[in-house]
């Protein structure tokens, strides 16, 4: 289940809750474009700010509008005893699979990294994902790391940073990964930027933030890469390159892909939890140039 793309929608919502069917039409059109799976309440999907009960629902939410195409839940949080119940409510909705990252207040230990994913490991039916994204954690995960955690039974992916935009040095990352990961556990690469050099270095997955919202064009590259075709990947990419712009002049996807879901009507206005805001003035009208520019409607 962990490979090709992995499509990561917005959960839109303002202070009295979420736009349940905003959010479930997204997800319908991602089911509609036949991405190999749903990955929702990551990063994008603004999963630290809702409650276990929002959780719940919005997992459940997700299984119903994807028209069996596999969903993998997000059940990151502060306290493991909040992350038993959200993959408790998750594989009590249907989901097919559950992601997770070691979210902390403190920093943390590796041991207690570890006895963490232990934990969590022992009360699950479906696969992990090891959710690897030290922006957000402030957790760095040592390879050595990686290769403990994915000896537990239920681990089945590591969602690793962007590697570097160098298809060499992309691969020396991904071998020196796999030399300590059983086979059956794949890599995804995260950071649409770094998307195409990712895949074409040997990762299994690309956990896409802009295939949340235009899944045919993540699809696209995905596929390209996939097949190996070197020139077509990148060129798809380097087409985007307005938009990986975007991301790094605005510090991140998250306000953009979400700014460009209200400027395109897919999701009404305000879509984040506060205090996020979406881009506006200046900013704003730059990314609805980007907008234009790409024909993304």
């Amino acid at each position: 289940m962990f490979t090709g793309l992995s499509a990561f929608p917005l959960t839109p919502m303002d202070e009295q809750g979420i736009h349940e069917q905003e959010f479930s039409r997204l997800v319908e059109r991602l089911a509609e474009a036949q991405v190999d799976s749903i990955g929702v309440l990551g990063s994008t999907g603004s999963y630290a700010y809702l409650s276990v009960a929002e959780r719940a629902r919005v997992a459940k939410l997700s299984v119903e509008s994807a028209a069996g195409v596999p969903v993998v839940v997000g059940i990151g949080a502060l306290r493991t005893r909040d992350v038993l119940a959200n993959a408790e409510h998750a594989q009590q909705a249907g989901a097919s699979g559950l992601l997770l990252a070691p979210v902390s207040y403190q920093t943390l230990t590796d041991d207690e990294v570890f006895s963490f994913y232990e934990t969590v490991c022992r009360s699950l039916s479906v696969p992990l994902c090891v959710y690897d994204n030290p922006g957000t954690t402030h957790f760095d995960f040592s390879d050595e790391l990686h290769g403990r955690i994915a000896q537990l039974p239920q681990v089945r992916s590591i969602k690793i940073p962007p590697v570097q935009n160098d298809i060499a040095a992309a691969q020396e990352r991904v071998a020196r990964l796999r030399a300590l990961i059983p086979d059956d556990v794949t890599v995804g690469i995260s950071g649409d930027p770094v998307a195409a050099t990712g895949l074409l270095a040997g990762c299994d997955a690309w956990y896409s933030v802009i295939g949340g919202l235009y899944p045919e064009t993540a699809l696209a590259l995905t596929r390209a890469a996939q097949a190996g075709n070197a020139q077509h990947a990148n060129a798809l990419s380097e087409e985007l390159e307005p938009l990986w712009a975007l991301y790094r002049q605005y510090g991140g996807s998250l306000r953009v892909v979400a700014t460009i879901a209200e400027l395109t009507g897919r999701v009404s206005e305000p879509c984040l939890p506060q205090p996020l805001q979406t881009l506006q003035g200046e900013a704003r009208q730059k990314v609805a140039a980007v907008i234009e520019a790409l024909s993304l409607s």
